[in-house]
């Protein structure tokens, strides 16, 4: 496998690892909340490169991207045919959140916090996420896609 993305796959696990990020959920920290935030964040990455990058490219860190998903799922010890059904719904869940922030600059407050409400257990009132998104998204405009690569 080539591992030429390896970095910012790590610093997309790294940046999910934030404990902050956890500290106003109304249940537990769990494998799938952390999943669904590193999902946030490549769903944000794509969708700011999208227009700026060739979409093999993108299309080649998506597949390095659920391959190092899987190869996760394996670790923990998941079996082949619940692997196969968790990846499917991983995915689909992957594809809902590229759907739903797709206007994200445009939508109010209330309604980005519904769109982390629809896969996190939040406090309704909790602004935590939308502002760290925010400043992701920020960032991520801030930077080339090569620096970003790179690590």
């Amino acid at each position: 496998m080539n591992n030429k993305y390896i970095n910012f796959y790590n610093n997309l696990v790294n940046l999910t690892r934030n404990k902050i990020l956890y500290k106003e959920f109304t249940k537990r920290d769990t494998f799938s909340d952390r999943l669904v935030i590193f999902l946030f964040h490549f769903a944000f990455f794509l969708t700011i490169f999208k227009s700026e990058v060739k979409k093999n490219t993108l299309q080649e860190i998506f597949d390095y991207f659920f391959k190092q998903l899987e190869l996760s799922i394996r670790e923990i010890g998941y079996g082949d045919s619940s692997i196969n059904k968790k990846m499917k719904l991983y995915i689909n869940i992957f594809y809902s959140i590229l759907s739903k922030i797709e206007n994200w600059d445009n939508a109010t407050k209330f309604e980005k916090n519904k769109i982390f409400s629809e896969y996190i257990d939040l406090d309704e009132n909790s602004l935590l996420l939308i502002e760290y998104f925010d400043i992701y998204i920020e960032y991520l405009k801030k930077n080339t896609f090569n620096s970003l690569l790179k690590g």
